[in-house]
């Protein structure tokens, strides 16, 4: 079989940003940098056309993901020219997350390209020296390996010294090029702009705990005194309930769980002797006006439980035309998927008054509604634990995107026919 010559290009995603985010912001946390991806890929190509004066068959872009669901920039990687991404698992291990996998990926993807003769050239952007192996058997097969580094923030190496001794060719990606794609968030140095605030997202940041709440929280602290009391223990004082002290904690921003709900609702003990307190006629639920809403046993109120859902005004062809424009078009972008989402469903309406109902509704999205926006925004890779934590701005910012294009729609329909 005759060898083509072509080169192929394999990014080891975590070596590359990782020490890119170490060069500019001091530390390897991704969170750190903001990353072009575009200019990434395109400066990635021109390289390595000209480093080994070959033209570029692909691009393989290598990083791990919770379970292997690919992020919104996987989502943007793979749909552009001459780029796949293969995806590993991403893990926590001893309060550090860690790619599963990639290393084994790459070895793969190196030997095979080279025993089938894919290509002349290979350049690895790496420094993981696991990738030894397969970077030797390249070599025996005839393929040309360009290694490169991404300048270090101590001017050392940050590769593996066996892998750089076994390479045929090596080069090192300095500040200059990283940063025609690559900025750090720091105020410091390079930077990125600050992003522009959404009002719409502060307007649903903004929304402040319903009275009843702060109330509640009031009684049950009187009635836990009470129940102290009666048992001999010596209660705490009684906050007074305009005080921070009474209203309970919801976190940064104000609105609660549905934990702190559901704690707010249950009903406290009953004395001694009492028939017990009767089970509360309404279900807690999370909603996105103030974190909460009351679901009585009867149902939805009929304002809300009248308007379809997507999946209700959605045929099997629009179902994978969605499906389609999801893999190929939408990027991932919390505010983005929220606007998608909208205007699929308003342009499906079969009616004109479902909208503007829903427009009287704002902040609150009905509860069903909000269900199946949450959950498709999850095929994204939204919604996932970021740091241990659930990225709460993610939903806020989806819902924004969803109002934003409400919004939009409902404008336009309101304004006058021009005569």
């Amino acid at each position: 079989m005759e060898r083509v010559d072509r080169c192929v290009v394999l990014v080891d995603a975590g070596y590359l940003l990782g020490a890119a985010a170490s060069l500019l912001a001091g530390e390897p946390a991704r969170s750190r940098i903001t990353v072009d991806h575009t200019a990434l890929i395109q400066g990635l190509r021109e390289r390595a056309e000209a480093d080994t004066e070959q033209p570029l068959l692909r691009i393989y872009w290598f990083d791990g993901a919770p379970d292997r669901v690919p992020q919104p920039e996987h989502r943007r990687l793979r749909v552009m020219p001459r780029v796949t991404v293969r995806l590993g698992a991403l893990t926590r291990s001893d309060g550090r997350w860690a790619q599963k996998g990639v290393d084994a990926a790459m070895h793969a993807e190196l030997t095979e390209l080279a025993r089938n003769r894919a290509c002349s050239d290979v350049v690895l952007v790496t420094g993981d020296g696991d990738l030894l192996p397969g970077l030797m058997s390249a070599k025996e097969h005839g393929v040309a390996v360009h290694l490169w580094a991404v300048q270090a923030a101590d001017g050392d190496y940050n590769q593996s010294e066996d892998l750089v001794a076994e390479a045929d060719e090596r080069r090192v990606l300095d500040r200059a090029w990283i940063t025609k794609a690559v900025r750090a968030k720091e105020t410091g140095g390079i930077c990125a702009p600050q992003p522009q605030p959404r009002p719409e997202i502060a307007a649903i940041l903004s929304a402040p705990l319903p009275e009843a709440a702060l109330a509640a929280s009031a009684e049950r602290a009187s009635e836990a005194q009470a129940a102290a009391a009666r048992a001999g223990a010596q209660a705490p004082p009684r906050p007074d309930p305009g005080t921070p002290e009474s209203a309970p904690a919801h976190g940064p921003r104000g609105v609660p769980t549905p934990k702190d709900l559901a704690a707010l609702r249950a009903p406290a003990g009953p004395p001694p002797g009492a028939p017990a307190a009767p089970a509360p006629s309404a279900t807690l639920r999370w909603s996105s006006d103030r974190g909460w809403a009351d679901r009585s046993s009867l149902g939805e109120p009929p304002e809300t439980a009248s308007l379809p859902t997507l999946a209700q005004v959605t045929t099997a062809e629009q179902r994978w035309a969605d499906r389609e424009e999801d893999i190929t078009t939408v990027g991932g972008d919390p505010f983005e998927v929220g606007q998608v989402f909208a205007r699929r469903w308003m342009e499906r309406l079969p009616e004109t008054v479902h909208l503007q109902k829903l427009s009287t509704m704002y902040p609150r999205i009905p509860h069903r509604i909000d269900g199946e926006l949450l959950r498709y925004a999850a095929r994204f890779g939204l919604l996932a634990h970021k740091d241990d934590q659930i990225d709460e701005h993610d939903r806020y910012a989806i819902r924004a995107g969803f109002w934003r294009e409400i919004d939009i729609t409902a404008a336009v329909d309101r304004a006058p026919a021009a005569e």
